[in-house]
């Protein structure tokens, strides 16, 4: 057989992955019974732009606490979204509680690449892997990874986005019809230990041979990638609001819809939840500058700037809640918000420490 036939392909990566499979939590290794289609749900959704260590602790967290669908299905949504709190681009969170919701309605996960596209929050990509990995069915899985490894495998010049059909297309072509869900998580393992953005280990690929990059001298230079746009940056400010006698903390809800909704977090200035667009913040104050934070979102950058009040009237906040501060950590407060409130608290600690 041809090594660089399609057929030979995929037989060279499922030989290599028999042996080479990582070893994940909620992954089923070769030869043994299909996974949990849950599981593999859960996993997919999790890893969405964030990486497989980013994402081991919250998946075990979860499926610890919430071991079925129909668990996570019956979960409170500001629990779920507390649990999710860290792991950031949180409409997965609300997107994760809509499909699970919709599958204990259903009463299992539909096992065909389209049914499982009309859930709600599931994609292209993940109805495909979960319909190649937990159902066995023939589905087209395309990732970053698998990306790298076909720009690569079949020399694709053109820059991304705009050859995502060309590689699409390739991918399909070397899919084999049985063991399609092995075949994807070896494409995954391949783009992740081998075909690596830098530094490649040709050596080691057991698609060497074929591969028209390698062939060419330079793997590495591919897939090529317009240049990005510089994000924008945005300012605003965010509310530390302290009960003294108490030692809380105001905390708000922010709207179910929006960057960050459904989450706890600290009052702000405009882009969110509280404010009487004064400039002052909603209190009247005293205020006290604790100084500033950063985050990257998607599509812009913010720079947080930190106020902080400590006293006794607080009149006209609205809806919210006192938190205690020795338990901020278990708010669940996203990344922006913990860092703020890090923020506060360090401020808290050097006065401490000058009186």
């Amino acid at each position: 057989m041809d090594a660089s036939s399609d057929t030979a392909i995929a037989a060279l990566l499922l030989d290599w992955y028999d042996v080479h499979a990582r070893d994940l939590p909620w992954r089923a290794l070769p030869g043994s019974s299909s996974p949990d289609p849950y599981r593999v749900w859960l996993s997919e959704v999790m890893l969405q732009q964030t990486t497989v260590a980013a994402v081991k602790d919250y998946f075990a967290a979860f499926t610890t606490r919430w071991s079925t669908v129909e668990a996570l299905a019956a979960a409170a949504d500001e629990e779920v979204m507390a649990a999710w709190a860290g792991l950031g681009y949180y409409a997965r969170a609300r997107n994760l509680m809509a499909c699970a919701r919709e599958v204990a309605r259903l009463g299992r996960f539909p096992d065909t690449e389209e049914g499982l596209r009309a859930l709600p929050g599931l994609g292209a990509y993940t109805a495909a892997a979960v319909a190649a990995i937990a159902f066995g069915r023939r589905a087209v899985v395309v990732d970053a990874n698998v990306e790298r490894v076909v720009s690569r495998l079949f020399a694709i010049e053109e820059p991304l986005p705009g050859s995502r059909p060309a590689i699409r297309a390739k991918a399909d072509a070397i899919t084999p019809d049985a063991r399609a869900g092995d075949f994807a998580q070896a494409m995954m393992d391949l783009g992740a230990t081998v075909c690596t953005s830098r530094n490649p280990r040709c050596l080691l690929c057991p698609i060497a041979a074929p591969c028209k990059a390698r062939r060419m001298g330079d793997p590495a230079r591919l897939p090529v990638k317009a240049p990005k746009k510089a994000k924008a940056v945005r300012q605003g400010r965010a509310f530390w609001i302290e009960r003294e006698e108490t030692s809380e903390v105001w905390l708000v809800r922010r709207p179910g819809s929006g960057m960050l909704g459904g989450m706890r977090a600290l009052p702000d200035d405009g882009w969110a939840a509280r404010a009487d667009g004064s400039g002052n913040g909603p209190l009247a104050g005293p205020w006290e500058s604790a100084g500033k934070v950063g985050h990257v979102f998607t599509h812009f950058a913010l720079e947080l700037n930190l106020s902080v009040y400590l006293g006794d009237r607080f009149d006209g906040l609205g809806e919210g809640e006192w938190w205690p501060i020795d338990r901020i950590d278990e708010a669940g407060l996203p990344t922006l918000f913990a860092k703020a409130a890090r923020l506060a608290l360090a401020m808290a600690v050097d006065e401490k420490e000058d009186a």
